[in-house]
């Protein structure tokens, strides 16, 4: 198939394409190499990507209409993967403008290319901030979800409902995949692990939020762009509408589907850091924290509908994970 992904030089978006390339698609890669971190990270994982001949990229903002209009009527995609946004939980504390001009109105360019270009299937990445306050879990993708406590969580719940309206209106089929805590090799490096490990490993201190009593969902990055790719060919199909098991969260109007994406394993964060501090063979200075502002105390992802519709659920151990991320960052920082 022929792909376009936005974001591919971001953290999920390199692993996705690197996965498709390596499967012999074709990916035609959008993205901002926007400074929020370390542009040099996003530089290396492009280097990478560019080795493949498959793959063709341009530099571009999503709120760039003209730009991104134009890369992908040049390419007519078959599908349409949009990974890119503004991330970061803690920074829409700091600059919620950023989100709302990219993860709303960039969001709108792309389903408007979508629909232009009556993809077969456009895919859009949501993320378990959305379940906000809500403490039935684990979450359930039909779950309500109106408490979000970020402006973050808040743009990517308005893109899910933005989705809808577009799927509805103009039978486009979108499926939105909630990601639970990503973690891996080449991590952003205002992820949690990823400052853990580089703290610890230089005699920093760590800030452990809520006293450590948080619990996260942890997704290795690997399985999550491994069920990414086999919902590409799960479409919704809003005609099947009757032949849904319940618990699908497929609309009943309309060919849009929302599907979590986690390792459905609540995980405590001081037995986290006690697994980092083990493989590093180095205790951490434990600077002991309340809860911050937007944080959640939990995340839990009930992921029976991903298996009853691929047949895969996420299941690395975290621990295997860590050991993988620690590997990879001792070799790319030459520790």
């Amino acid at each position: 198939m022929e792909i376009l992904i936005t974001g591919c030089s971001g953290f999920i978006g390199f692993h996705l394409s690197k996965l498709l390339l390596n499967d012999g698609h074709k990916v035609f890669g959008y993205d901002g190499m926007t400074d929020y971190y370390d542009v040099n990270l996003k530089i290396k994982r492009l280097s990478i990507l560019e080795k493949n001949q498959n793959f063709i990229f341009a530099k571009g903002m999503l709120e760039d209409q003209k730009k991104i209009d134009s890369f992908a009527n040049k390419h007519q995609p078959e599908v349409i993967i949009h990974l890119a946004a503004q991330a970061g939980v803690r920074y829409s504390l700091e600059n919620p403008r950023a989100y709302i001009e990219t993860n709303i109105n960039g969001t709108f360019n792309v389903m408007d290319i979508a629909k232009n270009l009556r993809v077969k299937h456009l895919l859009m990445a949501s993320t378990s901030s959305v379940y906000g306050g809500n403490t039935d879990a684990p979450f359930l993708e039909n779950s309500k979800a109106d408490t979000q406590l970020t402006i973050y969580a808040a743009t990517k719940k308005a893109n899910e409902s933005m989705a809808h309206s577009y799927s509805y209106l103009w039978g486009l089929p979108i499926t939105i995949f909630r990601f639970f805590t990503v973690y891996g090799p080449w991590g952003r490096p205002d992820m949690a692990l990823f400052k853990f490990v580089s703290a610890i490993y230089n005699d920093q201190p760590i800030d452990i939020y809520n006293n450590g009593k948080m619990d996260r969902d942890f997704t290795y990055v690997d399985d999550l762009v491994y069920g990414i790719k086999l919902l590409i060919n799960t479409i919704p199909n809003v005609n099947q509408k009757n032949n849904f098991d319940e618990g699908d969260s497929h609309s009943k109007i309309a060919p849009y589907r929302i599907v979590n994406v986690g390792n459905s394993e609540r995980i405590n964060l001081l037995d986290f850091i006690d697994t980092i501090e083990n493989i590093l063979d180095k205790k951490a200075k434990r600077n002991y924290m309340p809860m911050q502002m937007g944080d959640v105390k939990s995340t839990w992802a009930n992921t029976n509908l991903l298996k009853k519709l691929t047949g895969y659920c996420p299941k690395t151990n975290y621990k295997d994970g860590v050991q993988l991320f620690v590997e990879w960052y001792k070799e790319y920082y030459k520790k």
